[in-house]
């Protein structure tokens, strides 16, 4: 018996899409030995042996991000651990590959949207406007960078200190305006929105897996649930849900970053950092307005 491996005009062939797992496997192995050397995209096509029009195309087919994401990720979080470690910006940047800070500050703003000093240095030299204002689940805490929010929590009435200092505890080095006038308008673009209207910019600070997390919890669509599990396997590490369900239990934006559908394997309510009974009325509410 004779196997004919001929490739099909059809891209989405099961024989194409066997070839490209080979070709997208060889480019992966090659960006993570060589991400140091800042491929571009003709030396990563060439290690999968494909033109750089085809192979852009190919690899973010399968793997959900160009190539140049991917090696933007990894150089930030190799720098990210080298800065919290102790390492200088200048000698992060030169460690990984770059031609020097201001590269390293671009990856940073566009990867967590927070400078390599401002990482390096636990929130000092960062302003943040806080403020409470009603939401449809209670008081709302809104904890606002200059480039987006950076949280929003709830509590019962006669707790927004508390769930406040539950915020700030995460930037011990920044500095705090209190403004209840931007928090109000941060509700209405929160819970007014209409159908259509653009993304609110979120500013996130966290460590590389937990934003890969928080990333696939927005990907959750409203009135649907998954499982931590899922979550997971989103992020790209499908046996760590317990490292998922901590990243979930520290998600520092609620509401627009959906924590609260997820739920146990079982299909139970488990583990909302703001009560299981404001997540519970969440799940009521979207399914009610959906």
């Amino acid at each position: 018996m004779t196997t004919d491996l001929t490739l099909s005009a059809d891209p989405d062939s099961l024989q194409n899409r066997a070839a490209d797992y080979e070709r997208v496997t060889a480019a992966l192995d090659y960006l993570s030995e060589n991400w140091r050397n800042q491929p571009d995209l003709a030396a990563a096509a060439r290690a999968a042996g494909l033109s750089p029009h085809h192979f852009q195309r190919v690899f973010t087919r399968w793997t959900g991000a160009s190539p140049k994401k991917l090696v933007q990720a990894l150089t930030h979080a190799s720098a990210r651990k080298l800065l919290v470690d102790g390492a200088s910006v200048l000698d992060a940047a030169l460690e990984t590959g770059l031609s020097g800070p201001s590269r390293l500050h671009d990856i940073f703003i566009a990867e967590e949207a927070a400078t390599p000093g401002e990482v390096k240095s636990g929130g000092s030299g960062l302003d943040f406007s806080y403020g409470f204002a009603p939401s449809p689940f209670g008081s709302a805490v809104f904890l606002i960078a200059p480039r987006g929010l950076s949280g929003l929590a709830f509590c019962n009435r006669g707790e927004e200190a508390a769930a406040f200092d539950d915020l700030a505890q995460r930037f011990p080095e920044a500095r705090f305006l209190h403004d209840d006038a931007q928090a109000r308008d941060w509700a209405g673009r929160v819970f007014d929105a209409q159908a259509g209207e653009a993304p609110l910019p979120l500013a996130l600070y966290g460590a590389p897996f937990r934003r890969q997390v928080w990333r696939a919890l927005l990907a959750i669509p409203p009135a649907r649930t998954v499982s931590y599990g899922d979550i997971a396997r989103a992020a790209g590490r499908e046996k760590a849900a317990r490292a998922a369900g901590a990243a979930v239990g520290a998600n520092p934006i609620s509401w627009l970053i959906p924590c609260h559908r997820v739920l146990a394997a079982d299909g139970r309510l488990t583990g909302y950092h703001w009560g299981l009974d404001r997540k519970r009325a969440m799940l009521a509410y979207e399914a009610a307005t959906g």
